[in-house]
């Protein structure tokens, strides 16, 4: 039965006028107002154990495209398994100024504050991929918010953090997400600023990780508010999270990954040792470290990272340049590429694997800021975005819209035969909408030419326009 809360409050805002507000336990809210306004609104999770009376601690959640509710979504279990409320604003975003989605989550926190009963020292912010970036910033303009995770992607700008305003870093990254590497590299700024931080690693690409990992964030926010002072010390909880903790390196052992359990038990020591007597897995991490494996997998590693950080640099210069002239004759170039990609990738070595997976997911990335950059000019540069496209289809040949794309753009500059050649590559790997093809914007002469209809009629039978041979 789903738990409703009656509350009668004074916001700060509107300190003469009392409001009845009612809230749903264990539901996602998506639209409550931020004081009172009419433009600005954020979703709100309330953990089924919410009680009025109690202090809380709070994760604000950012998604640069202002999908409040599908955030809090995202972390909606972790929450309500370690009774944290969640806030996502529902008008943040990418494309504005970071002055104006600042002040955006200024009055979301103040409405928050004054709804709630907000545990001090227990704000935190949280994030996946750009809105991982904007959440990483926000330590810099507001002190109370102690720690962000991270998810996806590393800190906005190192430049901005400074040890007399620390806060709680948390990274979660998969594998074969293309910011993997940096996020690790990323590691040394935080322990040479004195800066609590782990990064929590799982088996994926550019994508949300589970609750399971969200979760662990949680707890970790809660050691370290314990660490800190901020809440009692609570044993029971410290030894259930410690043994969970060496259960998963005793798990990536048993798995043959003596490099990630190695860092695993370094996190394990650094978090828990101001709370119990860890030095006994010293040893443990000693032996981890002296064995081949450890070795092995570390030189692999290694080496990897360094071939992939040149191949990144490889594509950044070809593609800006490429993008610059308008250089269509190295679209060979790039296939050449694809074809590497797909042999790291089917590589024996699964470090290699991993590494071809995030180039191409990095490429990718890299194609869409470009595209990004060029429709924010004005004029937009079309030739720019052809290019663009054509690389698309090389990229990600199996994406009909890509092929759609240069085929429309082509149409409308009147290059016909650009516009047949994409048309057939398309056919090729098995479009069959007819309607759409016949409506594709810009393509009203190009529709009615013979060799149109021809292709059409030679794959799939359904030509519009009677084809006349001379």
């Amino acid at each position: 039965m789903k738990k409703i809360i009656l509350f009668f409050l004074f916001c700060s805002a509107y300190a003469a006028t009392a409001q009845q507000l009612t809230f749903g336990k264990g539901v996602v809210m998506d639209s409550v107002k931020v004081l009172d306004t009419i433009s600005e609104s954020f979703a709100l999770y309330l953990p089924t154990k919410f009680e009025v009376t109690k202090p809380s601690p709070v994760v604000f959640i950012y998604d640069t495209e202002g999908r409040g509710a599908n955030v809090v979504r995202m972390l909606m279990m972790a929450a309500e398994k370690n009774q944290f409320v969640l806030a996502a604003s529902n008008n943040v975003r990418g494309d504005q100024p970071l002055s104006k989605n600042v002040l955006i989550s200024k009055r979301m926190f103040q409405t928050v504050f004054d709804m709630f009963n907000i545990q001090k020292g227990r704000v935190y912010t949280a994030g996946f991929a750009e809105g991982a970036r904007l959440a990483s910033v926000m330590p810099t303009f507001f002190s109370q918010i102690k720690g962000v995770i991270s998810c996806g992607a590393g800190i906005a700008n190192s430049e901005v953090l400074s040890s007399n305003n620390p806060f709680h870093f948390i990274g979660i990254v998969g594998l074969k997400d293309y910011n993997y590497p940096d996020m690790l590299q990323k590691e040394n700024v935080f322990n040479s600023l004195k800066f609590k931080n782990q990064t929590l690693v799982f088996d994926g690409g550019h994508e949300w990780p589970n609750q399971e990992l969200l979760s662990e964030a949680m707890e970790l926010f809660n050691i370290g508010a314990m660490v800190d002072r901020v809440i009692p010390l609570d044993t029971a909880f410290i030894e259930e999270t410690y043994r969970g903790n060496l259960g998963r390196v005793n798990k990536l052992i048993s798995e043959n990954n003596p490099l990630f359990a190695y860092r695993k038990l370094e996190d394990i020591m650094k978090v828990y040792k101001p709370l119990i007597f860890v030095d006994s897995l010293k040893n443990s991490l000693k032996t981890l470290r002296r064995s081949s494996g450890y070795k092995a997998q570390k030189r692999n590693e290694s080496s990897v990272f360094f071939k992939e950080a040149l191949i990144k640099q490889d594509y950044d210069y070809a593609l800006e340049e490429d993008i610059y002239t308008y250089n269509y004759n190295n679209l060979g170039w790039w296939k050449y590429q694809m074809e590497e990609l797909r042999k790291y990738e089917k590589n024996p070595n699964i470090f290699m694997q991993h590494m071809g997976v995030r180039l191409r997911s990095y490429l990718e990335a890299l194609i869409a800021d470009h595209m990004d950059m060029i429709r924010s000019d004005s004029p937009v540069d079309e030739e720019a975005l052809n290019f663009l496209w054509m690389l698309k289809t090389i990229t990600a040949p199996e994406v009909y819209d890509n092929y759609l794309k240069v085929i429309s753009i082509n149409s409308k500059f009147e290059d016909f035969g650009t516009a047949l050649f994409y048309l057939e590559e398309l056919l090729k790997i098995g479009y069959d909408d007819v309607d759409r093809l016949y409506a594709l914007e810009h393509t009203a002469l190009l529709r009615i030419t013979p060799e149109f209809n021809q292709l059409i009629d030679e794959y799939l039978k359904k030509a519009r326009y009677d084809i006349i041979e001379e």
